[in-house]
């Protein structure tokens, strides 16, 4: 896990840049988590119900597809881990391994999920799932199926993309499979309404983050002073969320000022939308290529079955 001085670091390089930004990551404390959770059954966004539909119809026809005999399933960013149990009743998984960075919450999760299933051998990492992780020993002998739901994929610009890809492929290992949802590019209507929701609970999600740097690096944000906003861009294809300064202020994040001028923005988050032949070669850049593909009837969304080419 990042020391507090690294995190404080990181922090001060997004603001103190001409275009102030913070990363993703600082959504998910505790609170942040739960709150996605309520995000996720929000009337306007459709993707965690497409994207559980989805995983109802292909995962049985993965039963004689992949090796699944002493198979180990490693989630990147596995949050509440809700949906490793769709994996779970369908398929025999000895082992699993959820990596996230909020460890409280992982725990938390993890141990629910070892009550339920006492026959799967559960290890909760907490780390910081966009970086190569080194899995315990006792799993070295297991086959590894990677799973990375929810299109958190779109979190990354196009190289992080790539290089995060990479990372999951020296997670698994030789002879890998990742399993992964992907959002589509679709009409700017549709995405526009699930990241400004009508109840707010996107923008207390995007306002949190303020939050937890308070509560974690010792920053004084006055949450009051920002409010949130999410317009999709078309030229890049991606839903871009911002926190604007609704006035003049100073905010303090150890011993340096950073001060914000009215309106002025922080960019907490890019949420990147690919067409299938994008992905597929985004993956293939990282190593892997495209062994299955699943898309709704609409085609709001897709999930990617990869097979490592190491």
């Amino acid at each position: 896990m990042p020391s507090l001085s690294e995190k404080k670091e990181e922090v001060l390089k997004g603001l103190l840049t001409q275009e102030k930004s913070l990363l993703p990551k600082y959504f998910y404390d505790e609170r942040g988590s739960k709150l996605f959770d309520q995000i996720t059954n929000l009337p306007e966004y459709y993707l965690t119900r497409t994207e559980i539909q989805l995983y109802q119809e292909l995962l049985p026809s993965l039963v004689g597809t992949i090796d699944l005999n002493k198979l180990c399933v490693v989630e990147f960013g596995a949050g509440s881990v809700r949906k490793i149990r769709l994996i779970l009743e369908h398929l025999p998984v000895e082992a699993y391994v959820p990596i996230d960075i909020s460890s409280d919450h992982l725990n938390i999760a993890a141990a629910e999920l070892s009550r339920e299933y006492p026959q799967v051998d559960i290890f909760a990492l907490s780390a910081d799932y966009t970086k190569p992780s080194e899995l315990p020993e006792r799993f070295d002998e297991f086959g590894k199926l990677g799973f990375f739901p929810g299109s958190s994929i779109g979190n990354f610009e196009k190289k992080e993309a790539e290089s995060f890809l990479i990372g999951t492929n020296k997670t698994l290992g030789t002879g890998c499979r990742f399993l992964i949802g992907v959002d589509a590019k679709k009409d700017r209507e549709i995405l526009e309404a699930a990241y400004n929701d009508s109840s707010g609970i996107t923008a207390a999600f995007n306002l949190n983050m303020l939050r937890h740097l308070n509560a974690t690096i010792g920053s004084d944000f006055d949450l009051s002073g920002f409010q949130h906003e999410a317009h999709y861009n078309v030229e890049l294809g991606c839903v871009q969320m911002h926190l604007r300064s609704v006035r003049d202020q100073i905010v303090n994040v150890g011993d340096q000022e950073i001060a914000f001028a009215k309106q002025e923005l922080i960019h907490t988050e890019n949420s990147f939308k690919y067409a299938p032949e994008e992905f597929a070669q985004l993956a293939n850049n990282a190593g892997y290529e495209v062994e299955n593909l699943w898309q709704d009837e609409k085609k709001l969304f897709s999930i990617f079955l990869l097979r490592s080419l190491n």
